[in-house]
């Protein structure tokens, strides 16, 4: 099980990673302890703090030419991830 699913690349967490706090969406069952196991191992820095939110799915409907369709999002859990000073994660160093 891969607790790291994909970093967060939103403006608002953008402008946060100049202050060394980083985005993940992580597993939903993840634990904090397992979230700073993970990021302390993938990406050699020292964890500070973890802050968790866990979104619910929501209800969506589209109206199509033939029907109605109705469904879920995804339901999915974030993890706010402050590192320790003078340290950096580059998500775009592969690039």
């Amino acid at each position: 099980m891969d607790i790291l699913k994909q970093p967060l690349i939103t403006e608002k967490v953008s402008a946060m990673n100049e202050k060394g706090v980083y985005g993940f969406i992580v597993e939903k069952t993840a634990k904090k302890p397992e979230i700073k196991n993970a990021v302390e191992k993938t990406y050699g820095v020292d964890v500070v703090s973890i802050r968790t939110m866990r979104y619910a799915a929501k209800h969506k409907t589209r109206y199509t030419k033939n029907k109605v369709v109705s469904g879920f999002t995804n339901a999915f859990k974030k993890a706010i991830v402050e590192v320790a000073d003078g340290q950096v994660i580059d998500f775009y160093g592969e690039i």
